[in-house]
C-alpha cells in the first residue's frame, strides 16, 4: 500500500501545473448578484501528456483545487515529433480558432497566453501558432487542446497512406537525412 502512495506522490511532483485564468463570474439572482470565481488550470508532464481543468467556487483556493483535480483526470496524450508537432493542425471552439504549425529546432514557442501554457505543459518546444477569431482565453485553450488531440503520429499516418515514414517528416528532418 505504501508503494502505491509513493508512486502517486512521485507522479504529481513531475507534473507542470499552470494557472491560466482566474475570473470573477456573476449570477444575477433576485436580491442582486452572486459572485463566484472560475479558475482555468493546465497540467502537463512536459513529455506528451497534457490536461485542462476548469473549477468554479465561492473562494479562489477551492476553485483552484477543483480545476487541478479535473485537469489531472482530463490528461490526454499528444503526438510529438521531436520538439515540435508532426503536422499542421487547427482547433475550433466557439469563436476561437487556433492554428498550430510545426517549426524547425531553435524556433521556440511562438504563442501567447493560454495557448503557450498548454503547449509548454505538453512538452512542445518549437512551434508556430496563430489565433484566428475570438481571443477568449477559455475557448482558445480548449481549441488548442482540440488541435493537439487531432494530431496523428507519423507512423500511423504513413501506415494508413501506405508510404514510408521518411516521406511524412518535416522538410528540415528530410534535409538532414539527405545531406
Amino acid at each position: 500500500m505504501d508503494y502505491q502512495v509513493m508512486e502517486l506522490e512521485q507522479q504529481t511532483e513531475q507534473l507542470d501545473e499552470r494557472v491560466i485564468e482566474i475570473a470573477r463570474v456573476a449570477k444575477v439572482v433576485q436580491g442582486g448578484r452572486r459572485f463566484q470565481f472560475r479558475v482555468t488550470v493546465v497540467i502537463g508532464d512536459n513529455h506528451g501528456q497534457v490536461g485542462v481543468g476548469v473549477g468554479k467556487a465561492n473562494a479562489v483556493p477551492e476553485a483552484m483545487r477543483k480545476a487541478t483535480d479535473r485537469a489531472r483526470k482530463n490528461m490526454h496524450p499528444v503526438h510529438l515529433s521531436g520538439t515540435t508537432i508532426p503536422h499542421q493542425s487547427i482547433g475550433k471552439v466557439g469563436g476561437s480558432i487556433i492554428l498550430l504549425k510545426p517549426a524547425s529546432p531553435g524556433t521556440g514557442v511562438i504563442a501567447a497566453g493560454g495557448v503557450r501554457a498548454v503547449l509548454e505543459a505538453a512538452g512542445v518546444r518549437d512551434i508556430l501558432t496563430k489565433s484566428l477569431g475570438s481571443s477568449n482565453v477559455l475557448n482558445s485553450v480548449q481549441a488548442t487542446m482540440q488541435a493537439l488531440d487531432a494530431l496523428k503520429s507519423p507512423q500511423e499516418e504513413a501506415a494508413r497512406r501506405g508510404k514510408p515514414v521518411e516521406e511524412l517528416l518535416p522538410f528540415w528532418e528530410r534535409r538532414k537525412k539527405n545531406g
